[in-house]
């Protein structure tokens, strides 16, 4: 779909939609009062039969609207006049966007920018109308004998305003949109890959293509030069797997290569059996999602670089693939890490803070500013916060609360949780420096607590999306998340609007 901003008179507007906006007081937007002035009535009259209630997101169409030169006017609902909020907005475009999906516009106007959002400019309106439409048209269906081969008409979007000249805001708004757009579709592309060809050899190589057509530098390290950085924690993991393990490496430097840059670790376990501490059958399939860490590090890394974002940034993705055979790791298998620490590994399903540790202690060479690193961790993180918020956990609060500030204005909500010592009390072992587990109670915070050990040397900062990766039921399928988090505070770590 293309997108353009334009200043438009909506009346006046030759296209096969004009969007308009209406309260559920009744009162119209300026663009549907234009509209209803120059059909002289035609809009409030049939508003006054109530066949709409305008909440946000609700849509009335309708066609011939006497003296409008568009095809057809989409009535969408902006909820309470002066209330509405974030999330309104994104019911609101989504309302649109799909009933104009439901057409056979090929093109379409609409004056949503106008909407007043408290606290949100028109840069951060034409960002969500752009990230919702493509969501709307996002498909995975590459696996099907039939793909689905029905095709949606609307091939154009206007986002108009009212004022004169053009919106800068909103131009470099939409661009933003886009490119995380691009950067989600491949998180997510990654994510519902199944595992049979989704595995660490799979991962490296997307990440050597993102490499090349963006100029990133990329570097894999295989099983051998891991053993040499004496990474026994990461390799501990793959020991049971046919599939050789990873380490993945990615280089984006947009300033001045002397600048520290910011890393993002991403956990890649591209399959979790749980190994000897073996899963339950129910709902395992959705363990494909669990290199959704690593997802989110190269999707972020690719609208960064469509952003042209004028920051340094290190992606470092251990993956590795967790199976059970003869000789995967067992339950009381004693391994070291790279940082030179001991670890008791104590339930073979908690794989995904040895491989992180590791990686975390690899990140040091590149003297970070900041290190963020993101995991399917826990299912107690699930329990804790279910599906709206990741769970943020932080040795540094000023980086935290700049991931709070950049999900609150993404809707990629994170919540802080925390990480105290005393709960570290739990990862003690009779015979080693550390367990993997500290039993069921506080479970994602002692998760975090095992990562803090790793990472004391700079900023830190994890976030747990095991219940915000992606979806179940009927709407299954990766979210992309934390992609828009992410790029968000890379925006403002940068300083570019």
């Amino acid at each position: 779909m293309d997108f353009s901003i334009k200043s438009i008179t909506p009346e006046k507007q030759r296209t096969g939609c004009v969007v308009v906006g209406v309260y559920q007081s009744g009162k119209l937007s300026p663009s549907a009062k234009a509209v209803d002035m120059a059909a002289k009535g035609y809009i409030g009259d049939i508003l006054k039969r109530g066949d709409l209630d305008a909440a946000a997101g609700a849509t009335l169409l309708l066609h011939k609207v006497p003296n409008v030169v568009s095809d057809r006017v989409l009535l969408v609902g902006l909820g309470r006049e002066g209330e509405m909020t974030e999330r309104q907005f994104r019911d609101a475009a989504r309302g649109a966007l799909r009933a104009l999906n439901e057409t056979q516009a090929a093109d379409a106007a609409a004056m949503l920018l106008e909407a007043p959002v408290a606290g949100c400019d028109s840069g951060w309106k034409a960002e969500q109308i752009a990230l919702v439409a493509r969501e709307l048209a996002y498909r995975f269906d590459r696996f099907k004998g039939k793909p689905d081969t029905k095709r949606r008409s609307l091939r154009k979007l206007i986002l108009g305003h009212g004022g004169q000249g053009s919106d800068l805001a909103a131009e470099r708004g939409l661009k933003r949109g886009l490119a995380l757009a691009d950067g989600l579709a491949l998180a997510k592309d990654l994510g519902n890959t199944p595992p049979n060809v989704c595995t660490p050899t799979y991962l490296a190589e997307q990440a050597k293509a993102l490499a090349k057509e963006h100029g990133l530098k990329c570097q894999v390290l295989n099983q051998a030069e891991m053993e040499k950085l004496g990474m026994g924690s990461l390799l501990s993991v793959s020991r049971g797997s046919r599939q050789p393990p990873k380490l993945i490496v990615l280089q984006y430097t947009g300033t001045d290569r002397k600048k520290k840059p910011v890393a993002l670790v991403g956990k890649g376990v591209t399959f979790d059996t749980g190994g000897i501490s073996i899963k339950p059958a129910a709902e395992m399939d959705e363990m494909k999602y669990d290199m959704s860490g690593a997802g989110s590090v190269l999707g972020t890394l690719k609208t960064a670089a469509l952003l042209e974002l004028p920051i340094n940034i290190v992606g470092i993705i251990p993956t590795v693939e967790n199976m059970p055979d003869g000789n995967a790791t067992r339950p009381g298998d004693i391994v070291k890490s790279m940082a030179g620490i001991t670890i008791e590994i104590l339930n073979t399903d908690a794989e995904g803070r040895l491989i992180l540790c590791d990686a975390l202690t690899y990140a040091e060479r590149f003297e970070p500013v900041a290190v963020v690193d993101i995991a399917t961790l826990t299912g107690a993180c699930v329990i804790a916060l279910g599906h709206i918020a990741s769970g943020l956990f932080a040795n540094n609060d000023a980086l935290a609360e700049q991931l709070i500030a950049a999900g609150n204005y993404t809707g990629d909500r994170a919540w802080r949780m925390p990480a105290w010592e005393d709960y570290g009390d739990a990862l003690k072992s009779n015979f080693s420096d550390l367990a993997n587990v500290g039993g069921r109670a506080g479970g994602s915070i002692t998760a975090a607590c095992f990562l803090a050990r790793f990472a004391e040397k700079y900023p830190w900062a994890h976030l747990d999306v095991a219940g915000t990766a992606w979806k179940s039921g009927k709407d299954k399928g990766s979210t992309g998340r934390p992609v828009p988090l992410l790029v968000r505070y890379l925006i403002e770590r940068a300083g570019s609007r």
